[in-house]
């Protein structure tokens, strides 16, 4: 391999259109007669998309032109990015590749379909001629300013993005206690909290021996080195095949990304960095939260990501106001 392969960063991104019948038909399948509420992770907002994925795609390349190349996880699904690659970044349109959950659940395909991105992310590194340096993020992140490769990895190390916090103990307590009263009191014996993104990401930092602080993460595209992660599973198989058994987003699992940087950190890698980004749920907000939000991003100069939740929920107007703020961000 040469040095130029050495130094590559491939980006993933996890799609799904929750619209698709198929899909629809295999989720309602999967869910076994239970409605979505009785199941944690099932909400229809995981799965809804209002094609934020061609704008991902497009900030990629438009502000991280480094990017070697990008691949699309799929369920058996065709997201039909080639019209707007082919417009914007025709040069570019072979650097695209979508990736069936079948190959990287290969060996496991008794757990699929899948419908819980815990799950898919723990073994997106096996996403056949990956780079050993790689990005991952879903649809709903975006690039909103240029980027060096120094941002996302130095020497050869992921860069983290995020800040230390103490032990949940309370969350964990308020879990443990609910958990009891439904079990034992409400006969609920399947009850399971929300699963949570600070409990996950200390399942993460508590499964590596981390006992009082973990390294708390956001919602930004997340750097990981695959040979870290490879060798890791490699030798605890059992706690990658307990991670991926989980059709839906369960609290028991980690958050992939957590479980990743605390790999890392107990490497020694120390590269850690500011978030760096916008958190945008426009959804149910007052007049002149769009505004705002937009505003704060275009004169911070610090903010390089933007991520945008539910954004199919809100009405065409919202919509039409962030996304048209994308396309004259990237110039489009």
């Amino acid at each position: 391999m040469d040095s130029g392969e050495k130094s590559a960063i491939d980006a993933i991104i996890t799609w799904v259109d929750g619209n698709d019948p198929k899909h629809k038909l295999k989720l309602e399948k999967a869910l076994g007669g239970k409605t979505r509420k009785k199941i944690p992770g099932a909400d229809n907002t995981r799965f809804g998309n209002v094609n934020e994925l061609k704008y991902s795609i497009l900030s990629i390349f438009t502000f991280a032109p480094f990017i070697r190349k990008i691949f699309i996880v799929t369920d058996d699904q065709d997201p039909e990015v080639g019209p707007y690659i082919e417009k914007y970044f025709p040069e570019r349109i072979g650097d695209i590749r979508i990736v069936d959950h079948k190959e990287i659940f290969k060996g496991f395909e008794k757990f699929l379909p899948t419908f819980n991105s815990r799950s898919i992310e723990a073994v997106l590194w096996r996403i056949d001629g990956l780079s050993d340096n790689f990005i991952y993020l879903s649809d709903d992140m975006f690039l909103v300013r240029e980027i060096k490769p120094e941002n996302l990895f130095i020497q050869n190390q992921p860069v983290m993005r995020g800040t230390w916090l103490p032990k949940p103990i309370l969350r964990n307590a308020w879990n443990t206690l609910r958990k009891g009263v439904h079990r034992h009191f409400l006969k609920n014996p399947d009850f399971q909290p929300k699963p949570s993104f600070h409990v996950g990401q200390w399942n993460a930092a508590q499964l590596l021996g981390f006992k009082w602080s973990y390294f708390f993460s956001s919602h930004t595209p997340h750097a990981v080195n695959k040979k870290t992660v490879e060798d890791f599973f490699s030798r605890f198989a059992g706690i990658l095949e307990k991670q991926i058994s989980y059709k839906f987003r369960h609290n028991e699992q980690f958050n992939c990304a957590s479980f990743y940087y605390h790999l890392e950190i107990k490497k020694g890698n120390r590269n850690f960095a500011e978030p760096s980004f916008s958190f945008l749920h426009p959804y149910g907000r007052k007049a002149g939260y769009i505004e705002r939000k937009i505003r704060k991003c275009e004169e911070d100069p610090k903010i390089i990501f933007m991520n945008i939740q539910s954004l199919e929920l809100c009405n065409k107007e919202e919509q039409d106001k962030i996304i048209g703020w994308m396309e004259k961000n990237l110039k489009l």
